[in-house]
């Protein structure tokens, strides 16, 4: 019998385990060391922006005129004027820093009580966070002093060095965390400490060489800030998942009576396969995101794309190495309390998806409706769903000190904390015509050499403003005069982000499905199985997007989880989830059907090989999913509303997927469908299928004395 490709690599991997783990780790060490001397490059404003707003960053890049970081620090007082005495002393303060520039006199409000101090931080804005801390200490020696006056500061550096040591921080939650949250479950899994360990320390140096390697391609592709806090969500809980399918298909044949030669090279060609099939799926679902328009989505698409190959490559090729060599020491370290429950829960997983599937089965048009029900009305929500690029206000919080110091801030100052900024580029900016039509706003600098003039214009009215600065104001100003006016800043870039993710989410979509279509049809033969895969990971989705518009747009629940609704989902998010639920959901779904079609190649009739197919992968199927929703959840608890919004909907959609999905809805729908799940496209009957019946015997590397 002609042996598939996992099988072959499987087989190699073992006959050659030495060389297998030692080029793995070779790659590691050199992808994680040449890749960290190297730095990652984050994006510049222009990369990040879109429309519009990228039109005015680029042109303020080309002109060489950077972004200043701009600072505000308001000093409030119960009475009139009652703030003066530490406003004097607070410029004074500011200004012996050496650190900044261009400090204002102050701006008083109108009922006195308030005044704003506005400067700019000297030298390269992307280094403002990190010099920021002098200005940051002398503004809070002044409210120490002052115990009767209130002091808010918000700004480009402030926030950025907030961020910065926030993201910090988060990241090594996030890992610290995780790891030994998935290291207790397979712990519970397998009752073995090195069945534990394998498939964490496989993700985790997947991981590390992929951190590597991307940060050698952000100097060609340049990347977001959080790119790898995604990188190690994915790479993570993919790279346990993998091997977890793999090492749980071996250990099942072993306990089957198999001996360790057959269970290895069944092992390789079945959940070996799968693991191909999946890690394929996924990384070509996130190719779409290279069609959205977005710098952004490319750098998740790279480094998604990154981490799931290489996690791919680990558990086909060095983790049969490391099973061969291993033998029976996989089960060192056994923990007999463990151990004991892990057997029981690999038989009473069986049962209890025999349980669940027997009325299934036998009544699969009320339970697939039930299902579908189920999902559509956690779907429901979506349907008002409201994007926004959240500020850096609206991350951490409405009691975090930046929220409270943005939200006094434009209450009292309206505009003040986000206006927009207007770059204005003409062939001649000293133009009669150009100059007058400039004379009308307050604030211009001019660059004549540069043909180039900026000025910011505060925005009360947040997007309504923008719209009427953009179709009124600025056309009404320069029309004629042969200027041309792009608006950005905050507002304006949320606004074009938006925009551009409305026009880039179709072909996205399109894209997926289609590639989802091939490649199911490519596996399976069957066009039938390919079209419920799509509609099964739509369900899905949109049951995540109902439950993330519900908790972080209308708060319901938020409070459960330590966060709060904001009004919005943030802006890149629906395109992200959707992206990686279509690809992380082909785990479960390839891994269960190939089952499935394996149960059926052997002669069994539909609704006895769903049975079989459920039963035999619910424990694969329910430890992968709970470490995956662990892993996500972790991310659920951070301080960032993104990274809260991305972990709870992948969480969500994970479970949901696992359990009403792929023990409901997919065998009472396949039960439904019957014999037609299995329909071949007429001239297509010469794909290849995944046929998993026993390969025939091949010599193995001969395991350690003793082991086996």
């Amino acid at each position: 019998m002609r042996r598939n490709l996992a099988a072959r690599i499987g087989v190699w991997s073992a006959h050659h385990r030495k060389t297998a783990i030692l080029g793995w780790l070779l790659f590691v060490v050199l992808a994680a060391g040449i890749g960290g001397a190297s730095g990652m490059v984050e994006m510049t404003d222009a990369e990040n922006a879109a429309g519009d707003s990228a039109r005015a960053e680029q042109i303020l890049s080309d002109a060489g005129l950077a972004h200043r970081a701009g600072e505000l620090v308001m000093v409030s007082s119960a009475q009139p004027d009652g703030w003066k005495a530490a406003a004097r002393e607070l410029a004074t303060a500011i200004e012996n820093t050496g650190e900044v520039t261009g400090l204002t006199d102050p701006v008083v409000s109108e009922d006195r009580e308030d005044a704003l101090l506005v400067f700019e931080m000297k030298g390269d804005p992307d280094t403002a966070a990190d010099r920021v801390q002098p200005v940051l200490d002398a503004v809070a020696g002044v409210q120490d002093k002052h115990s009767g006056v209130t002091v808010s500061q918000f700004g480009d550096a402030s926030a950025g060095k907030w961020l910065g040591d926030l993201l910090s921080d988060d990241f090594k939650k996030a890992e610290f965390t995780a790891v030994p949250l998935a290291l207790g479950i397979l712990l519970v899994a397998f009752g073995a400490v090195v069945a534990a360990l394998l498939p964490v320390g496989l993700a985790l140096t997947a991981c590390m060489a992929a951190f590597g390697l991307l940060s050698l391609a952000s100097h060609q592709l340049h990347l977001f800030q959080t790119t790898y806090s995604v990188m190690f969500l994915m790479g993570f809980a993919v790279g346990v998942d993998y091997c977890l399918f793999y090492l749980r298909r071996e250990r099942d044949e072993r306990a089957a009576g198999r001996d360790a030669e057959t269970a290895l090279r069944i092992a390789a060609a079945t959940s070996g396969r799968a693991v191909l099939v999946s890690g394929l799926t996924v990384m070509v679902a996130m190719a779409g995101m290279f069609l959205s328009g977005l710098m952004l989505f490319k750098g998740f698409a790279l480094a998604t794309i990154t981490v799931v190959f290489i996690a791919m490559l680990g558990s086909v090729t060095v983790l049969p190495a490391l099973l061969s060599w291993l033998g029976d020491r996989i089960d060192a370290g056994r923990v007999p309390l463990l151990n004991r429950r892990g057997k029981r829960g690999r038989k009473q997983s069986g049962g209890f998806a025999g349980r669940v599937l027997r009325p299934v089965l036998n009544r699969p048009k009320l339970f697939a409706a039930g299902s579908v029900a189920v999902l559509l009305v956690l779907a429901a929500p979506a349907v008002g769903m409201k994007t926004e690029s959240l500020g850096l206000e609206k991350q951490f919080g409405s009691d975090s000190a930046l929220s409270v110091a943005y939200r006094q801030i434009s209450e009292t100052f309206p505009g003040g904390p986000a206006p927009a900024q207007v770059v204005v580029e003409a062939d001649d900016i000293t133009a009669p015509a150009v100059r007058d039509a400039l004379a009308g706003f307050d604030g211009v600098t001019v660059h004549r050499a540069r043909n180039v003039a900026e000025f910011e214009v505060p925005l009360p009215g947040g997007e309504q403003g923008l719209a009427d600065l953009r179709e009124d104001r600025l056309p009404a100003a320069f029309d004629g005069t042969g200027a041309r006016a792009y608006v950005t800043g905050e507002v304006a870039t949320s606004v074009d982000f938006n925009d551009q993710l409305k026009r880039g989410i179709a072909p996205v979509f399109l894209f997926i499905t289609a590639v989802t279509f091939l490649l199911m049809l490519f596996c399976f033969r069957s066009y039938v199985i390919a079209v419920t895969s799509i509609v099964l990971n739509l369900l899905s989705v949109g049951a995540a997007y109902g439950v993330m518009t519900a908790v972080f747009q209308h708060g319901w629940g938020a409070g459960l989880i330590g966060s709060e609704g904001v009004g919005a989902v943030e802006s890149w998010m629906p395109l992200f989830v959707l992206v990686v639920l279509f690809g992380l959901s082909m785990d479960y779904h390839v891994f269960v059907v190939s089952r499935i079609r394996e149960a059926r190649g052997r002669g069994l009739a539909t609704r006895p090989a769903i049975d079989e197919g459920i039963r035999a992968t619910a424990g694969a199927v329910t430890g992968a999913a709970v470490i995956m929703v662990a892993v996500f959840s972790v991310f659920a608890t951070l301080s960032m509303q993104d990274m809260q919004q991305m972990g709870v909907g992948l969480a969500v959609a994970v479970l949901l997927d696992a359990t009403v999905v792929r023990m409901v809805l997919l065998p009472s729908v396949m039960a439904l469908l019957g014999e037609r799940n299995w329909r071949t496209p007429r001239g297509l009957g010469r794909l290849p299928s995944l046929d998993h019946s026993e390969p025939e015997p091949v010599a193995v590397a001969p395991v350690a004395p003793g082991t086996r």
